[in-house]
Formats: C-alpha cells, structure tokens, sequence
C-alpha cells in the first residue's frame, strides 16, 4: 500500500511539474500585477509554438511600463521570424526617450537585417567619428599630398536596411578628397585653407543612399610627399631620349644599308670594266688578223699604255694600270 501512494505521490509532483511548464502561473500572475493583459492559454499555445514566454511576457511588461503600444502577437511573431526581442525592446524605449521616430516595425526590419538596432539608436544619439585611410592625392603644380581626415557619422534609422555601410562612406570621402587637391591650382593653397576640402567634399552629398548622414568631415593631417610632376617630366625625358636614340639607330643601319648597297654595286661595275678589260687583248688579236690593226698601230698602242702609267705614276696614282699583253 506505501508502494503505491509513493508511486502515486512520484506521479503528482510529475504531472504538476508538467502542469506549471506548459502553464506558467506565476508568470502569469506577474504579467497580471504589471498591468499587462495575457492569458493562462496564451502562454500555453506560445510552448506548444515553442515561444519562450518568460522572454515575451517581460519584454511586454517592459514595453507596457515604458509607455509603448505593443501587441503580444507582434512579439511573438519577431521571434518566430528569428528576431531577438530584448534587443528591439530596448531599442524602441531608447528611441522613445531621445525623440527619435522608431516604430516596432523599422526596429523589427532592421533587426532581422543582422543589424544591431539598439546599437543604431545609441549611434543616433551619440555620433560615431571614424579615421580614414592615408589618402594620397597630387595638386595641379605636380606636389603630391597626403591627407587623413576624421568623419562624424550619426546613423540614418530609415535608411538602415538597405543602406550602404561605413565602407562606403570611406570610400567616397577619399574620392572628395582627391578631387578637391586635384582640382588646385598649387598645394600650397591646400595647405593654407584645408577646410576647403571640408567643404568640397560635404557639398557632395556623400551620404546619400547609405546608412549614415555625414554631420562633419575635419582634417586631422596633411603631409608634403613627393614632386610627382617633375618625376613625370623626367620619365617623360627618358622616353623620349630612348625614342631618339631608336631612330638614331635605325637612320644608321639604313645608311650602312645604303652603303654596302652601293658597295656591291660598284664590285658589280668593277667586274664588269675588267670583263671588259679581259676582252681586249682578244679584241686586238682579231683585228691583227682580220687586218684592221697595223704593227705601228700597235706600237702607238704601247706608247700610250705607257704614257698613261708614267702619268699616274707621276701623280701619285695609287692604281696599277694593267698592261695589255696581245699575245694570250
């Protein structure tokens, strides 16, 4: 009989446990006292959705207390969509106390973006200020400059999902940047009035279509790099120097073509003269036998052979003059 009161007993404390999971009456009696108006089925069919109803149920009275008008089945339904509500809660009341317009809807959406939206309140209250990277940009008078700047940033609720991040931001900043030292007429007037860069690049709009409304870009630093158009200019004189001596070369392999062409023509005109040369003691022979060419002809032919090598001889001719020899 003890047996099956101690089993009966084991049975009841089971059950009652059961009984106050799937019906959670002190948290109800909580919710109750807080002002907050949920029911005892309401926390049973949100364990059978596997909601958490300790996580709804605060948030809701935190939400009731701070003066919100939020539902329990907008809670419950960011849950179940993946959303973390403590985080949205906290957020609405923060906006609620700093005058910023936030509704549940834009802090639901912009949580279950992946950002972090109490986060983004507090970036709406207190602006955040970001260093950009060593920004390197040349004047129209060839100096090179490099700029950092600081850029205050307060975040833009409305255009949080879907806006473009803080990388965006630096990167179209860096932009302004170049274009306002580019756009100088000498870095020292970039030097003297730094706040014109300021101005360029806010005129710009840079914040457009991001998460961010740009309140200030100030520069932090400005450094003196190097000559850049005069590396240019020297560059552009070694190209040319190299261009030079290019066609230099060519003119000159062209004329040492054009040399050695004529070389070979005139090898080719002294083969021919001495051909030609070759010829005439055959010429003469013939004439001896056909007898158009006398002995005293011959002699006379001799003579003036000779007379022309005792010439250049005399003149100093650096040529020998072949005799004729008719008897080949």
């Amino acid at each position: 009989m003890s047996g099956e009161l101690l089993l009966l007993l084991a049975a009841s404390i089971v059950g009652f446990a059961v009984f106050m999971y799937f019906v959670p009456v002190n948290l109800w009696i909580t919710a109750v006292f807080s002002g907050v108006r949920v029911g005892l089925f309401d926390l049973v069919f949100m364990r059978l959705r596997k909601v958490p109803p300790r996580i709804i149920v605060e948030s809701m009275i935190t939400s009731t207390k701070a003066g919100l008008n939020i539902t329990l089945a907008e809670l419950e339904t960011h849950y179940l969509a993946g959303g973390h509500v403590p985080s949205v809660i906290k957020a609405l009341i923060s906006a609620d106390k700093a005058n910023i317009a936030l509704s549940f809807k834009q802090a639901a959406a912009i949580d279950l973006a992946g950002r972090d939206v109490f986060e983004a309140v507090q970036l709406s209250v207190q602006p955040q200020v970001i260093n950009t990277p060593k920004v390197t940009a040349v004047a129209q008078d060839g100096i090179q400059l490099i700029t950092e700047a600081r850029v205050t940033l307060r975040a833009n609720i409305a255009q949080l999902v879907g806006g473009a991040g803080e990388a965006t931001i630096l990167a179209r900043v860096g932009e302004g940047i170049v274009t306002s030292i580019g756009s100088s007429m000498s870095h020292k007037e970039v030097l003297e009035n730094p706040d014109k860069i300021s101005k360029l690049v806010l005129s710009k709009g840079l914040d457009a279509g991001t998460a961010f409304e740009i309140l200030s870009i100030d520069i932090a630093d400005i450094d003196v790099g190097e000559n850049i158009g005069a590396k240019l200019q020297i560059d552009q004189a070694n190209a040319d120097l190299k261009v030079a001596e290019a066609k230099a070369e060519e003119r000159r392999a062209m004329a040492v073509a054009v040399e050695q062409e004529m070389k070979a023509k005139s090898q080719a005109a002294r083969a021919k003269v001495i051909e030609a040369e070759a010829e005439i003691p055959l010429a003469i022979a013939e004439a001896f036998r056909a007898g158009n060419l006398g002995l005293m002809d011959y002699y006379k032919l001799q003579n003036l052979n000779a007379d022309t090598q005792m010439r250049e001889s005399i003149a100093g001719g650096a040529k020998e003059v072949k005799k004729l020899d008719i008897s080949k």
